[in-house]
C-alpha cells in the first residue's frame, strides 16, 4: 500500500511532466462519463494523455479559462467533394466529416485524393446511388437523373451492384449510403438485397428514405420500407435528416423509430437545425413537380440568385440544373427533431462554391450551441455534445474500431477537441450569405494538432486521417 507521502510524490511527478500541449483551466465535458468540471488536459502523441485537477505543463500551453473543452464533433453527413471544404468544419469544432448518405462508387481513389490534404478526419460510404449510376450508365455527376433514377434494375444489374458494393465493403467502407428518394426506380427487392450485403459486413445503412412530405408520398410508408429492410437483413439503419424528410409527420416518424428501438432494432437518426433543406433541382426527388400547385413553387429558392421560383422558372432551371433551397418545414416541427433524445446532429453540408449553398454548411454546430443551448436553454450542453460527438462515434464503432477513441474526452482517447466560448458562439450564415464564418470557436485540434487556433484557421496543417473499417479478405 502506498503511503500518503509516496502518493503525493507520484502526483507531483506526474504534474511535472511536460506534454506536447496542455489545455488548462477549461470546463471539460465528456458526454460518455458525464464529466463536467474544470480540468487540465495533457496531450501527447496525438492522444489525451492526462486529465488532471491540477494545471499541467506543455511545450504549448493554452489557458482555457472561461472556455468549454469537449470532444470534437463528428459529422456523419457531409457532401464536400473538395478536401479544402473541410475548413467549414474546423471553424466550428468538427474534427471528422463523412459522406455517408450518397457515398461514392470507388473508395480507393476518393480516399487517396484526401490523404495528406485534410484538416479533419474524412470518410465515405460505399454508395448505392453512384454504384447504381455506374452499372446503369447514368450520365449525371452526383445524383442520378437518367436510368439510375427511374428504371428498375435487371437481374444482371442487381447482381453487379451487389458485387461492387461487396468489393467496397471488403476494401473498408465504413458504411453504405442509400439515396432512395433519388433512386425511385429501385425495387423493394433491390433495397433488401443491398441491405443484406451491408449486414454481412456489419455496415450501417444511411438512408434518405422515400416519401418526403416536401414533395410527394407518405412518410410512414417510406420509413416502414427501410425499417422492414433492416429487420429482414439484420443491417443497422441510420435514417438521415429526419427533420427534412419527415416534415409534418415528424412526431409519427420519431415514434416509429422509438418503438423499433424498443423492440431491439438497431436504428438511429439525425437532424440539422434549419427549417429549409437543399438539393439539386434536376434530381429525381422532384419527379412529380408538374403535379404540384402553383403555391408550392414559392417554397423553392434558386441558390444562384436567391429568387423564389414559379412554375415557369422551375421548369427552366430544371432543364439547366443547379442547387435549390427548399423551405418546407416549421420551427415547431424542427424543434421536435432537434430536441428528441433519438437524434444526433449532422449537417448535410457541402462545398460552398463561389460562396453559394446552404447555411448548414458553415453554421450547423454553431447554431445548435447558440440557439438551442445558450439562447433558448432548450437543450442541455452535455446533451448537445452527446448528439454532436458521442452518438456519431457510437453509430460507426461496431464496424470501425478507431471510432471507439473518438467522441470522448478521456485519457487514451484521440486528441480531437473543440474549445469554444459558449457566451460568444453564434452562426452568422444565412440563406442569402451562407459563407459567413461562425464565431466563438477558439481552438479545434485534430490528432493533437491545431487546425483552428485563437479563432483562426491554421494554414498548411493537415492532420486528418482516413476513417475506414479494416480490410476484409
Amino acid at each position: 500500500m502506498r503511503t500518503g507521502g509516496a502518493a503525493l510524490l507520484l502526483a507531483a511527478a506526474a504534474a511535472a511532466q511536460t506534454y506536447d500541449i496542455a489545455i488548462n483551466h477549461g470546463r471539460v465535458l465528456d458526454p460518455e462519463s458525464g464529466l463536467d468540471g474544470v480540468r487540465h488536459v495533457g496531450i501527447r502523441g496525438g492522444k489525451i494523455a492526462r486529465l488532471s485537477r491540477s494545471p499541467l505543463r506543455g511545450r504549448t500551453a493554452i489557458d482555457a479559462r472561461g472556455l468549454i473543452v469537449t470532444p470534437g464533433f463528428i459529422d456523419l453527413h457531409w457532401h464536400g467533394r473538395d478536401p479544402a471544404s473541410d475548413r467549414w468544419g474546423a471553424l466550428q469544432g468538427v474534427t471528422a466529416a463523412l459522406e455517408l448518405e450518397i457515398g461514392v462508387a470507388d473508395l480507393e481513389p476518393w480516399y487517396a485524393a484526401r490523404a495528406g490534404r485534410s484538416r479533419i478526419h474524412y470518410g465515405a460510404a460505399a454508395g448505392h446511388p453512384p454504384i447504381r449510376m455506374r452499372v446503369m450508365g447514368d450520365p449525371a455527376d452526383f445524383l442520378p437523373t437518367g436510368d439510375a433514377a427511374h428504371r428498375a434494375a435487371t437481374p444482371a444489374e442487381l447482381t453487379e451492384m451487389a458485387r461492387r458494393l461487396e468489393d467496397q465493403l471488403r476494401w473498408g467502407a465504413p458504411a453504405v449510403g442509400f439515396g432512395l428518394a433519388y433512386t425511385y426506380g429501385a425495387s423493394y427487392r433491390e433495397i433488401i438485397e443491398m441491405f443484406r450485403v451491408a449486414a454481412r459486413f456489419r455496415a450501417s445503412c444511411h438512408v434518405h428514405m422515400r416519401g418526403s412530405t416536401s414533395f410527394s408520398g407518405e412518410v410512414e410508408q417510406g420509413l416502414s420500407e427501410v425499417i422492414a429492410a433492416a429487420v429482414i437483413s439484420g443491417a443497422p439503419l441510420q435514417v438521415v435528416h429526419i427533420n427534412a424528410t419527415a416534415g409534418q409527420a415528424i412526431a409519427s416518424a420519431l415514434g416509429m423509430i422509438r418503438d423499433a428501438r424498443a423492440r431491439g432494432i438497431d436504428i438511429t437518426t439525425e437532424a440539422y437545425p434549419y427549417t429549409a433543406g437543399a438539393t439539386s433541382i434536376e434530381s429525381g426527388v422532384f419527379k412529380d413537380w408538374e403535379q404540384m400547385p402553383d403555391s408550392w413553387f414559392q417554397t423553392i429558392q434558386w441558390v444562384r440568385t436567391g429568387e423564389r421560383l414559379t412554375r415557369e422558372s422551375f421548369a427552366r432551371y430544371r432543364r439547366q440544373g443547379g442547387g435549390v433551397i427548399v423551405h418546407s418545414n416549421t420551427p415547431a416541427r424542427l424543434d421536435q427533431a432537434i430536441l428528441s433524445p433519438l437524434t444526433m446532429i449532422a449537417s448535410d453540408g457541402s462545398d460552398l462554391r463561389g460562396g453559394q449553398g446552404h447555411p448548414r454548411s458553415s453554421g450547423c454546430y454553431a447554431r445548435i450551441l447558440a440557439h438551442y443551448v445558450r439562447d433558448r436553454q432548450a437543450l442541455p450542453l452535455r446533451e448537445a455534445i452527446r448528439k454532436a460527438a458521442l452518438m456519431p462515434a457510437q453509430r460507426l464503432e461496431g464496424r470501425v474500431p478507431m471510432m471507439r477513441n473518438k467522441g470522448r474526452l478521456r485519457e487514451g482517447a484521440d486528441a480531437d477537441l473543440a474549445v469554444f466560448d459558449l457566451a460568444r458562439v453564434r452562426d452568422r450564415s444565412t440563406y442569402e450569405q451562407p459563407a459567413l464564418e461562425p464565431e466563438g470557436f477558439v481552438h479545434t485540434l485534430v490528432n493533437g494538432a491545431f487546425v483552428l487556433r485563437d479563432g483562426r484557421l491554421v494554414e498548411d496543417v493537415y492532420p486528418g486521417q482516413a476513417i475506414r473499417a479494416p480490410r476484409t479478405p
